[in-house]
């Protein structure tokens, strides 16, 4: 699937999505997007303009709607494939302008009215498998996308609720969404989330980034989804899973070997 003249997802070669959890300013989004591209090459910039789905009322949220498009048109007109989430049927035609690729989150997944929007923009489209739904069932999400004649579709998988502010990913899950005939990504971040585990915010543990990013590599994706972040410990959504900046370059070094020695014994 063509994102760019420079960038494909499911062409056989492993894709990076990173980028932070939320836009925290017009300065810090392109300088994570200079420092990741420095380090990965072509890659798919991903920002929130909003967190519609933060755990407290008073956490931060981002800068909204239209400035949060400005400046990821800003990422974009940079040079830089850029995703970004929509929460409402409305700002799929908004930010459809703006991005290069619209992304349903977890808990919208079986919206139907935002994936037929999202899907009539055109542009590519990525649901987030919800913590909730089985790999098999997520195939009737995408085929609401699909109905709108729109085939440009990426499936993803980020853990399943396994008891209280706990998830799981069970491998099995990538085969079955890549049986689907759509490209899968792997989201080992918010894979090791701890959801609501701090109280007024998810927790997380990032130590298990690396291990479940190989696993999956290994079992079969077409792209890792990776939020980075400078200094998680000051990252204004998500720290507590974010993996720091400083060791992207050495763990996507390590994920291309893999997905060729996977791909070499296919």
């Amino acid at each position: 699937m063509q994102i760019t003249s420079q960038l494909e997802i499911g062409s056989g070669a492993l894709a990076l999505i990173a980028g932070p959890c939320v836009i925290e300013s017009e300065e810090h989004v392109h300088f994570l997007a200079r420092e990741i591209a420095g380090m990965v090459g072509p890659f798919v910039f991903k920002a929130s303009f909003d967190k519609a789905n933060r755990s407290s009322a008073g956490a931060y949220r981002g800068p909204g709607l239209r400035e949060g498009l400005r400046i990821l048109k800003s990422v974009r007109d940079a040079g830089f494939a850029v995703l970004t989430d929509i929460h409402e049927p409305a700002q799929a035609g908004p930010a459809a302008e703006a991005v290069d690729i619209l992304q349903i989150p977890a808990f919208l997944c079986r919206q139907t009215d935002l994936l037929l929007e999202a899907g009539r923009t055109g542009r590519v489209v990525n649901i987030k498998k919800g913590q909730f739904v089985a790999p098999h069932d997520i195939r009737l999400a995408a085929d609401k996308v699909a109905s709108t004649g729109n085939h440009r579709i990426l499936l993803t998988e980020r853990g399943t609720s396994f008891g209280y502010n706990n998830l799981v990913v069970d491998m099995r899950g990538l085969a079955i969404m890549r049986g689907f005939g759509w490209p899968v990504v792997f989201d080992a971040t918010h894979s090791v989330q701890l959801p609501g585990a701090a109280g007024t915010a998810s927790g997380g543990q990032p130590e298990f980034i690396e291990p479940l990013s190989r696993a999956a590599v290994a079992t079969g994706v077409d792209a890792v989804f990776i939020e980075v972040h400078e200094a998680p410990e000051r990252a204004l959504s998500d720290g507590a899973n974010a993996l720091r900046l400083d060791r992207l370059a050495a763990l996507w070094r390590k994920l291309k070997r893999l997905d060729q020695a996977a791909n070499d014994h296919a």
